[in-house]
Formats: structure tokens, C-alpha cells, sequence
């Protein structure tokens, strides 16, 4: 939010450095992450650590002077002479500011213009360059007339981008006055919290100064008495839904005329980062960075034509299906139902806390208003918002909830505005539908309390000091302040929440500098582990160290997106009531999905992908408000198994058995037992090439290579794409708290190897369970090496050679005992397989 300190010091005393005043609201919670200077000097840079940007005006050069009269150039028809006065003597300038044609010729002007003059050697901003181009004024003769001075736009003095005509002050400034100490300004670029909404307007920002520095705060004063006839009859309010709409308030400015405000307003109001329109318009815009309540202006003369000459009825309520409404930035919306207008009789007027209608505007022929303001339910805003892509100023402050009590207090202020501004009267009274009143919570707060949890001791005086401050009322009973929140806050909580909140406001105050450092007064609670988090870190460090690249994927999805892969199944989602964008608007029920999305982004970037992910799924639960919430780990592979290098031009893909032996190193380095592969078909994956991934009788996923029609759903090139998905709160379960291990031998191994005939639909998981069941404890380790089919074996069997190695831990095995061990491994493949042993 962008902070003049001229507005500022309407409604407190700053007599602090620029750079200490930055530094004060940045410590409380308001930060300041730039400053803009417009005229006045720049601090020392050794004095502070914020951004100063900006220009400053040399008092001597750049000063306030009154043209007395408009003469025609002599030899150009769009130049123009000034008799200016600069408080010192009389001076001829020459300008081209189409402002100024409407005087030309009139001779000596009746009401002399006071204008922002600069002299020979004024350093300004070019006003003819794109951006801020600083020049220095100096002497020069245009078409036969001395140019050495000018009168100047607002662009040339840092003012705004407009300059298009002079400055023309208000009739009140004292020419040979210091431009500077007439109106030189900084302006602070504060970045308002979400929380501090109260804050984001003039007085709101003057209340926290005044509260920081001890000063006294000058709330905005009305002096215009309202006048009969009253508004009484003359509109009336009808709110369908009041938790939508708790407050709506009307009141009625008459006779006025829409003119261009006082050059202070314009000025002001372009500084704050908006566009001058008119007096009325001004007026609005003005009192909602004054006070923070946004206003809208109602012609009301069109609001009584749309009523068939009758009062009208302001009605809000939400959107007919297929209503429409053309904003005041000349589009034509299709609105939700949820959208909350503001209404007549004869339809919609304006979208509720958002923006006006373009019917109903204010124009140059509008001479009564209806002023309204209001206050919405803040959610109901954001969707609006986030809907129809629309922000505005009103939406930014009413999407983060102001207070219902300041709608009566802006509507009044505006229409002193207006009228000031504007000319006419103000109608007495006002028409305030509030049927739902806001409640202000009490909170209390004691002595101990405060101690606890900042570590100070403060009495309930000094705590009650503090929050009046802020207008809180308080009341002490002993060691206690009752504080009652002020009517221009929303964001102090009841109970425990109230506690901490005022606690917050106190040390703020107090000053976050000025709190000891301290220990905890109070015992550290126990700490306990979190197995969820600890296995799924250990996942993550296994899977790294096996070459895997970890990715994070967005939670929020699209049926859409999701059918590439899902599109097999009938699933339901949970939809989000106010998705982000279109196209995440459901929670995601399948990790692999999203991961198939990156491996599309990226298949062309690498010659090979191998990445994992962590992450919830969230799938419906019947009867049941919350989703299921399982954690699922998923793996993809693609491409090369090995990079390509000088020696390796053609290197073999990735394929099945590349994954099953990622899966197979981190299940056993998870140390769980009884692991085996099953074949499964499954609609994910490719018939034939897919198998679930099972502990004992426990599924722990599924992997396999990718179904050709999915693939083609995908842009993943022509290798192979393998991936799996498991479920991680399964592989916790299965895991072991405790695991053996063995003793590193310092004796030799006896290394020799075994070839088993078997029947072709013997799996080689059952053949090495044989042979582990038989070598017993000394077998230490049994590989597969190759696998033989022909005639010389037999129709329907396959020779499987194994590599077996028997080691003791206490002492070098001899022939005899490798031989023993050896039989043993083949009495029970025969056994439980029918196998027999190759013959060389």
C-alpha cells in the first residue's frame, strides 16, 4: 500500500526522521519495503538501511509562482507565453501545456493560476522521455523566444506519469514559497498482512504511529450539518441473506456537480496509486484509503427512472442462473450463483464488494447520489474474486474482512466529501439495514500471563496503557485487564486466541527490541518420534542412494488430467469449493498420474528419467465429511540404463527387471522378509509384464511397465516406461523395529555353482526358497546367473544356474562340509520341486 506522509500528518504529529519512522512500523509489523521521496531530501545513507528512491526539489530552484496572464506565442500556434511571478520578480516562460489554451488571450486573469515553477539549473525528470530521465534546466531559444525556466507537470516532479498539462495548485498557495515546503512528500510502499486489513488506510496507518510514538491521533472531523428533507422515503433496503451481507447503509448527497477535486485530493489520491476522476468519484476512493471502507456512488435520479419514478429498493441477494452485468471497466460478466449483487426492482446494479454497474455510474449530468456502503462476507469475496478474475481496490479490503462499524462511519465521512468537493447538501440521516451486529470480544489477560509468554513484567496498568493505545477498552480488576476490542478490528479471537492475539499487540508495542532474551520458564514438553515422517525420510535416502531423483507435484489436479491414466476406472473426487484455476479444482488420487506429467515435461531434457515421489492421495470416503488419506511412494523409470559414454554407444533400456531391482535393494534394505513377486494384470500396466509386490500375504504394491494405450495418452518418447506405486503406512507395518545381522567372517568362502533342472512354470523365487531352506545357515548367498532352454534338457523344463557361497563366521569350511551342504541343497530342490541336478 502506497502511504503519502502529507495525508499521514492530517491525523498525527510525526517529528521523527523519515528513516526511524520506517524502521518503527517495520518492527511492527508493518513493513516498509520502500520509500519514495516527492521533493523532500534525501537522508543520509549511513543512517539507515531501507530504499530511498525518488527525487528531491532544491528550494531556491523549484518554488510555487502565480501566472498573471496567457499571451500566444509570436511564431507558434501551440506554444504559449506566462507572465509569471515568482515572488521575486516578473518573468516571461514559455510552455506548450494544453491547459493553459483555454487563457490565452484573456489578457490579465482575474483568479491568477498558482502554478510549480522551476529555474535555470533545476535538476527535473525529462517529461518527454519514457520512464524518469533526469535533466538539468538550462538556457535555450525556442522559435526566437529565451527558454532558461518552466512551469511543470506532475511527471517532471516525480509526481505521477501525467503530463499532459501543468500543475495547477490550489488558490491558496503562497507564490515564492519552496515547492518543497509547500507540498514536498514521501511516500511509503508498505506491505500489509492479511491480518492487519485495519491498516490499510491513512488513519489506520496514523493510528499504529500514534501508538508507537505516544502522540495524540486526529480522527477525519465532520462540519456539514445534514439538511431536511431527510432520506427518510426515499430508498429503502431489503438484504435476502444477512450472512452474506451483515450491514448495508445508504445515504443521499443532493444538487451536487461533478468537477475536478482540489489539486491537494488529485494530488494525494495519485500518490496512493489511483486515477483522479471527479469530485464525486474522488470522494469515495478518498474516504476508502482515508478510513478503509469502501464506497460506491449510485446515481440516484437513474436508480428512480429503473423504479418507474418511485423510491427505489436496494436489494442484495445472489446471482439468477444465467444473469448478467456490465462492469464499470465496460465488461459484460456471466456471473455464479454464488455472487452476491447489489440490486433494484429492476435488476442487478453492481457485483457486491467488487464493482459497480455501468448503468448506474456516476456521470458529468449526475446532480443526486446514493452513497453506499456495506460489509460482506469476506469468503464469499475471494470466490467472487477468484471467479470472475476481477480485482479491485474494494475487493482487496472486503476479501480480508473489515469491520460492519465502519460502513455507517465511511458513508457519513463521504458524503462530507462529496459535498465539499462537489457542491449541494447532504440529506439528513441515513437508511442502515445491520441485522446481524458484529460482536467485539472481551478478552482477559493477567499479570502471569503477559510473564509467561513474553518473558517481561508488566502490571495491569502498564498492560492497559499499551492496548489503549489502540483503542481497546480496558477495565482492571487486580491483576487482570478485561480489554474489549475496539469496532474497526475482526482479527482478535476469543478464549486462548484472544490471549495470544493481545499478546501480540503488546509486544509490538512494548518493542520487539526492547523483550530479554530469556529461557523457557516452563518444563519442555516430552519429546516423542514421528514413525510417519522418520519412514518416509528413510525412503527418501534409500531411494537416493539407488540413483532415484525425488520430485514434488502439485496435491491439487483435474479429473481430466487424471484420466489419461485413470480413465479405466470410475472414481469419485473431493472438489474444492474455491479451486486456484480450472484446472485444480479436485484433490489427487493417484501420485503415478502426476508423475507420468513431469516425466512428459521432461522425457525430451534427459536420455534417462528414474524419479520417486511421496506424497497423500485423498480418495472419498462414504459417509464421511474427510477423505482418506493414505501415503503412497511411486517410481518411474525410463530410457537408457546406462548413460552413453566413448565406450558405450548403444546402451540397453530400462525395462522391468531394472525397477524390480530398485524395489528388491529398498525392500531389503528395509529389512522385510518373505518378499516376492507375483504376476498380476492390472489396467495401469502391460499383460505380461506386471507383477505385485507382496511380504508374506501382504500387498505392498504394484509395478510393471506401462500399458501401450496409457503410454500413447502420454508424450514419453519410445522407450519403455516402468513405474510402481505402493503404500507407505503398508511398508511400515511390514518393517521390523529390530533386524539380525551378521558378523563380518574373517575366514574364506567357498564359491561354486549349481545348475537345477525344473519345470518351465517353476517361478525362481521357489527354487532359491529351496535352496536357502537346504544350505542352511552356512549358505550365505545364492545368485541366478543364466537360464538355459533346449532339447538337451527336455521339452517344458529350463535349467536355472545358481552361484553359491558357504561361509563360517568362526572357521574356514573344509571339502567335506561344502560337499555336505551341496547335497542338502539337492535333496531338497528334489524334494520339494522334483528338480535334478544338470549333469556337465
Amino acid at each position: 500500500m502506497k502511504v503519502p506522509l502529507s495525508w499521514l500528518k492530517d491525523y498525527v504529529e510525526i517529528d521523527i526522521p523519515l528513516p526511524q519512522l520506517a524502521r518503527i512500523l517495520t518492527m511492527a509489523g508493518l513493513e516498509v519495503e520502500e520509500v519514495r521521496l516527492v521533493g523532500l531530501p534525501f537522508p543520509s545513507q549511513e543512517q539507515h538501511e531501507f530504499k530511498f528512491t525518488g527525487i528531491s526539489w532544491d528550494p531556491q530552484k523549484i518554488i510555487v509562482a502565480r501566472i498573471d496572464e496567457v499571451m500566444p506565442h509570436p511564431n507558434a500556434d501551440r506554444l504559449v507565453l506566462c507572465r509569471l511571478n515568482d515572488g521575486a520578480e516578473e518573468i516571461i516562460v514559455l510552455t506548450g501545456a494544453p491547459n493553459l489554451y483555454p487563457y490565452k488571450g484573456q489578457g490579465k486573469l482575474e483568479n491568477p493560476l498558482k502554478v510549480a515553477y522551476a529555474r535555470e539549473g533545476s535538476q527535473i525528470y525529462d517529461g518527454h522521455q519514457p520512464g524518469q530521465v533526469l535533466t538539468t534546466l538550462k538556457r535555450a531559444k525556442i522559435r526566437g523566444i529565451d527558454s532558461f525556466s518552466m512551469v511543470c507537470s506532475e511527471k517532471e516532479l516525480g509526481i505521477s506519469d501525467e503530463h499532459e498539462g501543468v500543475i495547477i495548485l490550489d488558490d491558496d498557495a503562497p507564490e515564492g514559497m519552496p515547492l518543497v515546503d509547500y507540498m514536498g512528500d514521501a511516500v511509503f510502499e508498505i506491505s500489509i498482512l492479511p491480518n492487519m486489513i485495519r491498516n490499510a488506510c491513512m488513519v489506520g496507518i496514523a493510528r499504529e504511529i500514534a501508538a508507537l510514538t505516544g502522540k495524540p491521533l486526529r480522527k477525519p472531523k465532520r462540519t456539514i450539518q445534514p439538511v431536511h428533507p431527510s432520506i427518510e422515503g426515499l430508498a429503502t433496503i431489503k438484504i435476502l441473506d444477512t450472512s452474506l451481507n451483515p450491514r448495508f447503509v445508504v445515504g443521499l448527497a443532493r444538487n451536487v456537480s461533478p468537477n475536478p477535486s482540489p489539486y491537494q485530493v488529485q494530488r494525494r489520491l495519485r500518490l496512493a496509486g489511483m486515477r483522479p476522476i471527479n469530485s464525486i468519484v474522488d470522494s469515495t476512493n478518498y474516504v476508502m484509503l482515508e478510513l478503509g471502507e469502501p464506497l460506491h456512488a449510485f446515481d440516484y435520479d437513474v436508480l428512480v427512472q429503473r423504479a418507474g419514478g418511485k423510491a427505489p429498493t436496494i436489494i442484495t441477494r445472489t446471482a439468477h442462473p444465467g444473469e448478467k452485468l456490465t462492469t464499470l471497466d465496460g465488461v459484460e460478466r456471466s456471473l455464479d450463483d454464488f455472487t452476491v449483487l447489489v440490486c433494484d426492482t429492476a435488476g442487478a446494479l453492481s457485483i457486491a464488494g467488487v464493482m459497480g454497474g455501468l448503468e448506474s455510474e456516476v456521470t458529468e449530468k449526475t446532480r443526486n447520489v446514493l452513497l453506499e456502503g456495506a460489509s460482506w462476507n469476506f469468503i464469499n469475496i475471494r470466490q467472487t474474486v477468484a471467479s470472475q478474475r476481477l480485482n479491485s481496490e474494494a475487493a482487496y479490503r472486503f476479501a480480508r474482512n473489515i469491520h460492519p462499524n465502519l460502513a455507517k462511519e465511511g458513508v457519513q465521512l463521504g458524503l462530507e466529501r462529496m459535498v465539499c468537493w462537489s457542491g449541494g447538501e447532504i440529506a439528513e440521516g441515513l437508511v442502515d439495514a445491520y441485522p446481524q451486529p458484529a460482536f467485539d470480544p472481551v478478552i482477559s489477560l493477567s499479570e502471569a500471563d503477559v510473564q509467561r509468554h513474553l518473558g517481561i513484567k508488566l502490571t495491569a496498568r502498564q498492560v492497559a496503557d499499551l492496548l489503549e493505545r489502540l483503542e481497546f477498552e480496558c477495565r482492571i480488576e487486580e491483576d487482570t485487564v478485561h480489554a474489549k476490542t475496539p469496532p474497526h478490528r475482526t482479527d482478535i479471537g476469543e478464549g486462548m486466541i484472544g490471549q495470544a492475539d493481545l499478546i501480540e499487540e503488546i509486544s509490538r508495542l512494548y518493542g520487539f527490541d526492547n523483550i530479554p532474551a530469556s529461557r523457557l520458564a516452563v518444563e519442555l514438553p516430552p519429546q516423542r518420534g514421528n514413525p510417519v515422517q522418520e519412514m518416509e525420510d528413510r525412503l527418501r535416502d534409500i531411494l537416493v542412494g539407488l540413483g532415484l531423483q525425488e520430485i514434488i507435484t502439485y496435491r491439487l489436479t483435474s479429473p481430466e488430467r487424471e484420466a489419461r491414466l485413470l480413465a479405466l476406472e470410475d472414481v469419485p473426487y473431493i472438489y474444492l469449493q474455491n479451486p486456484i484455476s480450472a484446472d485444480r479444482n479436485v484433490m489427487r488420487r493417484s501420485l503415478l498420474a502426476s508423475m507420468l506429467e513431469v516425466m512428459e515435461q521432461n522425457i525430451r531434457l534427459r536420455e534417462r528419467l528414474a524419479m520417486f515421489e511421496i506424497g497423500p492421495v485423498f480418495i472419498p470416503q462414504p459417509d464421511q465429511l474427510l477423505p482418506a488419506e493414505p501415503h503412497h511412494l511411486a517410481i518411474a523409470i525410463t530410457g537408457k540404463a546406462h548413460p552413453t559414454s566413448w565406450d558405450r554407444s548403444n546402451s540397453a533400456r530400462l525395462d522391468f527387471f531394472d525397477l524390480k531391482g530398485i524395489v528388491e535393494a529398498l525392500l531389503e534394505t528395509l529389512h522385510i522378509k518373505n518378499v516376492r513377486f507375483q504376476p498380476l494384470a492390472h489396467p495401469y500396466y502391460h499383460p505380461g509384464k506386471c507383477a505385485q509386490v507382496l511380504s508374506g500375504e501382504n500387498s505392498l504394491g504394484v509395478i510393471g511397465e506401462l500399458h501401450p494405450v496409457i503410454k500413447k495418452r502420454y508424450d514419453l518418447g519410445t522407450s519403455p516406461v516402468i513405474a510402481g506405486e505402493f503404500e507407505t503406512g503398508v511398508l511400515r507395518a511390514v518393517m521390523p523395529d529390530r533386524h539380525d545381522t551378521r558378523t563380518v567372517s574373517a575366514f574364506p568362502p567357498v564359491l561354486e555353482d549349481i545348475a537345477v533342472i525344473v519345470d518351465e512354470e517353476t517361478p525362481a523365487e521357489k527354487v532359491l526358497a529351496s535352496i536357502f531352506s537346504g544350505g542352511g545357515k552356512l549358505l550365505i548367498e545364492a545368485q541366478l546367473f543364466d537360464i538355459y532352454r533346449g532339447e538337451q534338457i527336455g521339452p517344458g523344463k529350463k535349467s536355472m544356474a545358481y552361484s553359491l557361497t558357504y561361509q563360517a563366521t568362526d572357521r574356514t569350511l573344509t571339502d567335506k562340509e561344502a560337499s555336505q551342504i551341496r547335497e542338502r541343497i539337492i535333496r531338497r530342490l528334489e524334494q520339494d520341486l522334483g528338480a535334478r541336478i544338470r549333469s556337465q
